[in-house]
């Protein structure tokens, strides 16, 4: 099948739009899983995973893909009419990668489970999916895809060790 100009094949397009999918994902992942960490080391309802999980993933999902796209806009030349339209392809394309990977922690709030098997399940699933993601960098980096996993998988740990620790400090401050 031929390709016409000016449709760059799928892959093409994924090569492009990959590095703010990626880190839309990175972002949606590890601030969403903060946050699930966060109530969790707290000690607070579950229902608050939820409310605070959203709202971040809402929020945040649409900063982060305003914030790529007025970078990119203020990069291109002014006179160049079609930059808006690809700068807005990028924030969206960075809002697209950061809910998707984002709702990953707040899936196990939202299937019936046991209650004690859904902060387990949250950490299982984002861990993977955190892998997965930095994994997936491959395609645009040379670095291998064990690395590229790992290293993502360990800031999005680390972050999630943070969050927790500052739930349960500030539990124990405010005698929550």
């Amino acid at each position: 099948m031929m390709r016409r100009l000016g449709h760059p094949r799928h892959s093409e397009l994924i090569r492009h739009y990959l590095p703010d999918l990626v880190y839309g994902a990175n972002d949606g992942i590890i601030t969403t899983f903060a946050v699930v960490s966060g109530v969790v080391g707290a000690d607070l309802s579950e229902r608050i995973i939820l409310i605070l999980g959203f709202a971040n993933l809402l929020a945040d999902g649409f900063s982060m893909g305003a914030s790529n796209f007025l970078a990119r806009r203020s990069y291109a030349d002014a006179e160049e009419r079609a930059a808006g339209g690809e700068a807005a392809r990028h924030g969206l394309a960075t809002v697209v990668g950061f809910i998707t990977a984002g709702i990953v922690p707040l899936v196990a709030y939202l299937v019936p489970l046991p209650d004690n098997m859904r902060f387990p399940v949250a950490v299982a699933l984002t861990l993977s999916t955190l892998f997965a993601v930095g994994a997936s960098r491959t395609i645009v980096t040379r670095l291998g895809w064990m690395r590229s996993g790992l290293e993502m998988l360990l800031v999005g740990a680390v972050a999630a060790v943070v969050a927790y620790s500052i739930g349960a400090l500030a539990s124990t401050l405010t005698g929550t």
